[in-house]
């Protein structure tokens, strides 16, 4: 194979893979933009709001799903996964297309939030294993453009489809199945990780899971939960609730509220495109980080301290997704696929992305109610967690810019490193064809 036509299959598997962002990210927001047409149409009580959000791909499924997916991703491969997880999917979806009770919304949510959760482990291995050593960002940085690309494309459907209620949301919950249908095809002509064969053909036995929660992989675990844990909360209440916020606190209309957060994604892909993709290889990642932190903070804490209004809204919408695009989410998935052994890599961000998921589905069930009794005071909560997601990853933010995975796994496994040995490592050709 020519090293140009490495480079293209290298992009190609990328995309494919991290169209699982696009997923994730198109059926939260497909939710948000329904959930207020639901709650009318159905008449659905706050708690029964957040029992939505709670069990769906925002939250508790996603998790559950991450956590099963990454062990068995490791055990039997990417490609197994990532190649049959979306017709699970399209299963769950095509029961919001045609549902006609509350209960189904609820189930299909469920099943679509475990099918997402196994494909992102599967997804950010695969990519972070096959992108070449010093582009590692800029792979990553593409399914992170995906994932704000999907709620793009949702929501500018969900705008046009307006006046049709209910049904144009089935609509855009049925494009969202055609994907998943088309990707599943796609996908099938795609390899195995190259690095994960290797590891399977080594002499070297695959650590259990246990060695996880030990040493320099917990402080991992533990730098990652915090840091996009924190974050999440945030994220997750915003993509979710801000449309339903919007628009019971009588500061938009439906059409409104979901311009509103068409713009945001917008701006949060630009930001991912011309900021992280161009920088996170080159530059002090930690450096990076802190400075997307401190946009955020300031951009949230708009909402707490100024009435809600459309003009408070869009400043607000541009600070915290275009300090976003390079910070705590992006970081996390490149993080997250770098300080673990391969044999344990999808297992690990499966535990990490369960972490997150299922707190922010615990915070979710309680938001509509905290939202009732004040919505300044949720804007503080929400600042606070910026805040405190911020502290973990300047504190923690590890610096990997140009290491390959084989490099940065010697390091976690031998903190005392010789720098001659970390050299040869360093040194160890790789992605010829990337």
């Amino acid at each position: 194979m020519t090293q140009t036509a490495g480079q293209e299959e290298n992009w190609r598997n990328t995309i494919l893979a991290g169209l699982a962002n696009y997923i994730d990210a198109g059926s939260i927001v497909a939710g948000s933009a329904a959930l207020a047409l639901w709650q009318e149409s159905y008449h659905l009580s706050n708690d029964f709001v957040g029992l939505i959000a709670a069990f769906g791909p925002n939250a508790i499924g996603a998790g559950v799903g991450a956590l099963i997916g990454g062990w068995l991703c490791d055990k039997l491969g990417r490609k197994k996964i990532y190649q049959w997880d979306m017709l699970i999917y399209a299963l769950g979806m095509s029961m919001l297309v045609f549902a006609v009770a509350p209960w189904m919304i609820v189930v299909g949510f469920l099943i679509v939030g475990l099918a997402v959760g196994a494909d992102i482990p599967a997804s950010w291995s695969l990519i972070a294993e096959q992108a070449p050593d010093d582009k590692r960002g800029k792979h990553s940085g593409v399914a992170q453009a995906l994932w704000y690309l999907g709620p793009v494309v949702v929501l500018l459907m969900s705008l046009a489809l307006t006046s049709l209620g209910v049904l144009g949301a089935r609509i855009v919950f049925a494009h969202l199945v055609v994907i998943a249908l088309g990707l599943t095809l796609l996908r099938s002509k795609m390899k195995e990780s190259e690095r994960w064969e290797e590891a399977q053909k080594s002499d070297v036995k695959r650590p259990p899971v246990s060695s996880l929660f030990k040493g320099k992989y917990l402080t991992s675990i533990l730098g990652l939960v915090g840091m996009y844990g924190f974050w999440n909360l945030w994220a997750g209440t915003n993509g979710f609730f801000f449309p339903y916020i919007l628009r019971t606190m009588g500061a938009a209309t439906q059409a409104q509220s979901v311009a509103i957060q068409a713009v945001s994604f917008f701006v949060a892909m630009i930001s991912v495109t011309f900021v992280f993709m161009r920088l996170s290889d080159k530059v002090n990642q930690r450096t990076l980080f802190i400075i997307s932190a401190v946009i955020q903070v300031a951009g949230m804490m708009l909402l707490a301290v100024f009435p809600l209004t459309i003009p408070v809204a869009l400043l607000y919408v541009f600070l915290l997704q275009f300090g976003g695009g390079f910070g705590a989410q992006s970081f996390f998935q490149l993080w997250s696929s770098e300080m673990f052994p391969t044999m344990l890599r999808s297992t690990a961000q499966g535990v990490c992305f369960a972490i997150v998921r299922i707190s922010l589905g615990v915070f979710s069930f309680f938001v509509p109610m905290l939202n009732a009794t004040g919505f300044t005071n949720l804007a503080w909560i929400l600042t606070g967690f910026l805040v405190i997601s911020g502290i973990i990853g300047a504190l923690w933010a590890p610096r990997n810019e140009g290491k390959s995975l084989e490099q940065l796994e010697a390091e976690q496994a031998d903190p005392g490193l010789s720098p001659q040995k970390e050299a040869q490592i360093a040194c160890t050709p790789r992605n010829a064809n990337a």
